[in-house]
């Protein structure tokens, strides 16, 4: 295939099979000088993987190596990639290890629109900790949604744990407030709190948000310890004004991206960590309680240039 090939249609595979495909056969041509078609092609592989903007700045690092003679095989420009997207990810703390006030009581926030499986990333949080030997909580403040509260006492109920409930069209506030104060009662380590999916667009919501983790704070001093925004990976550039908007709202200390089963389309965490600065620390990689992954910033560099 020659280069005039790079506008054809669609190549399927992983990213770097449809990169090699769409940018170049011949790495000497990368080095002759003649990058710009490459370049270009290489464009559309990173965009079609959902890069977005974040597309740009990599592409224009590569271009000054590929000129410098510093890539001259495959091997070469797949490694660089793979560094450059790893580095990118990383954040400098262990994204597996929780923020836990110890011996004191902990508050962990869970946020995210519908339909993202918040509730399940509560459930395997809460699994997580009590693995680790913590007694755990849950509190469902999410009394919008008909069956959002039978749903958290559904897992509650496997997980062996208590769950505080509120009354239908309760203050989530106030059901936040409660757990807390069961918690201290009950010498309780961590309590989670399951928050009602809403719209990044929803004003008066996103307030109602920052109410709850005003009241938590108030009640329980140095608390959230962690803010978790749950983001569905499969909903591409939506998801970063999703997390814009939330991180406007309420202080995060981390992301938890579900539905990332594959990588065609997993530039898109590439472009939400250029855009927000708040760790990706889990991933959730099915349905199961133990389906908690800590993020790894170079196996997913590895796992998203994969043939």
């Amino acid at each position: 295939m020659d280069l005039a090939t790079a506008a054809g249609p669609a190549v399927t595979g992983g990213l770097w099979r449809r990169i090699k495909a769409v940018a170049f056969t011949d790495v000497a041509v990368l080095v002759s000088g003649k990058t710009g078609e490459v370049i270009a092609g290489m464009e559309r592989a990173l965009i079609e993987a959902d890069f977005g903007p974040a597309a740009f700045p990599l592409l224009n690092a590569l271009e000054s190596a590929l000129r410098e003679g510093a890539l001259r095989t495959d091997d070469h420009v797949r490694a660089w990639l793979a560094d450059r997207i790893a580095a990118g990810l990383r954040d400098g703390g262990d994204p597996g290890t929780l923020r836990l006030d110890e011996p004191g009581l902990s508050v962990f926030l869970f946020l995210g629109v519908n339909g993202v499986g918040k509730t399940t990333q509560v459930a395997k949080v809460a699994h997580r900790l009590l693995a680790q030997g913590r007694s755990v909580l849950l509190a469902a403040a999410d009394t919008y949604r008909a069956g959002a509260s039978e749903q958290l006492e559904i897992w509650a109920e496997r997980l062996g744990v208590p769950c505080i409930c509120g009354a239908p069209r309760a203050d989530p506030a106030a059901v936040a407030f409660d757990a807390v104060e069961a918690a201290q009662a009950r010498g309780t380590h961590v309590v989670l709190v399951d928050t009602a999916g809403r719209l990044h667009t929803q004003r008066d919501l996103m307030g109602e948000l920052a109410k709850v983790h005003r009241v938590i704070a108030r009640r329980r001093p140095g608390a959230p310890q962690e803010v978790f925004l749950v983001l569905d990976a499969t909903t591409g550039q939506n998801m970063l004004a999703q997390g814009r908007t939330f991180a406007q709202a309420v202080p995060l200390t981390g992301l938890i991206l579900t539905k990332l089963d594959g990588t065609a389309k997993g530039g898109v965490v590439v472009g939400l960590r250029a855009e927000l600065p708040v760790p990706i620390r889990f991933l959730g990689t099915g349905e199961a309680l133990g389906d908690l992954e800590p993020f790894d910033a170079d196996r997913f560099a590895e796992r998203l240039l994969a043939d």
